[in-house]
């Protein structure tokens, strides 16, 4: 005899459910363990002393947190107050630049209907394939013609042609922006700048939160651009001064926990900037749920 719970499942597809449920979480979380490990690593690193570090692994914390963070707080050769303010500037203004702009690109091309329309994807689509380093060398050469080392605004700007965030915010109003909306906006007068910020805007927000994030932690890592253009020290930024200390520890004049301070530091702001985005993103995942 066949007995069935409730749902009109039988006994052994409730087992099988259950089994594959616990083996679901058991790699969930060592996947979980893996992805941390290195953050727990450095942690724990950042309170070592480089006499310790230099015995090598080891998971029991040392005593030396707050030597640590002094003596991160007062290297003499770089200003890690100052670096970290620089960095945050550009981050922030790359991020909401690159996001905005990104948005209204995918959007002019989801929305209207003209006839390059498909030459203009595909075209976005190929400078989406050419790697920074590719350009680099001429755009160098035009900050240095413009005068305008040792300034921000050239990190900024450019981050108003991202074609990776436009490609995927275009993806994202292709699967779950109604047009109907659109027509129902002109239909009661709003125009089309007011029905992209009104409307468009706030039903994009789980992507918008998305590219946030990705764009902040990109430009926050950013060492390549920043290292050619900013040469004074009050205007450099923290993977530039970060590799200050590792070139000077690789000559004996740093200490490895000074260096794993630094570190730990330089990721707290996009651990912050993490906590206050993520919850747009699961907004969007329950929304979409509930739609489904």
């Amino acid at each position: 005899m066949t007995y069935y719970n409730s749902y009109g499942e039988t006994k052994s597809q409730k087992t099988q459910q259950t089994v594959a449920r616990v083996a679901s979480y058991i790699f969930l979380g060592f996947v979980t363990i893996l992805s941390l490990f290195p953050i727990l690593l450095l942690i724990i690193n950042s309170t070592r002393s480089g006499t310790q570090l230099q015995t090598g692994f080891s998971l029991i914390p040392g005593t030396s947190l707050v030597k640590n963070f002094k003596a991160a707080l007062n290297a003499s050769s770089i200003d890690l107050p100052h670096g970290i303010f620089n960095s945050f500037i550009i981050a922030a203004c790359v991020c909401l630049v690159t996001t905005y702009f990104s948005a209204m690109t995918a959007y002019g091309v989801h929305v209207y209907d003209f006839k390059l329309k498909k030459i203009v994807f595909n075209f976005i689509l190929i400078i989406m394939m050419i790697p920074t380093q590719v350009s680099a060398v001429g755009f160098i050469k035009l900050v240095y013609n413009l005068k305008l080392t040792n300034n921000f605004l050239p990190l900024i700007i450019p981050a108003v042609a991202s074609p990776a965030v436009f490609f995927y915010m275009k993806q994202y109003l292709e699967s779950s922006f109604p047009m109907d909306v659109v027509e129902a906006a002109r239909v009661d007068g709003s125009n089309e700048f007011a029905t992209f910020n009104g409307i468009a805007i706030p039903m994009m927000k789980p992507a918008l939160a998305v590219q946030l994030i990705f764009s902040f932690v990109g430009s926050w890592n950013n060492f390549f651009t920043p290292a050619l253009i900013l040469t004074s020290a009050d205007k450099q930024t923290l993977p530039i001064m970060i590799s200050k200390l590792k070139s000077m520890q690789l000559s004996g004049n740093s200490d490895l926990g000074q260096i794993y301070m630094v570190i730990l530091i330089s990721i707290i702001p996009v651990v912050i900037v993490y906590f206050f985005i993520s919850k747009y993103i699961v907004e969007g995942v329950a929304l979409g749920a509930v739609k489904g």
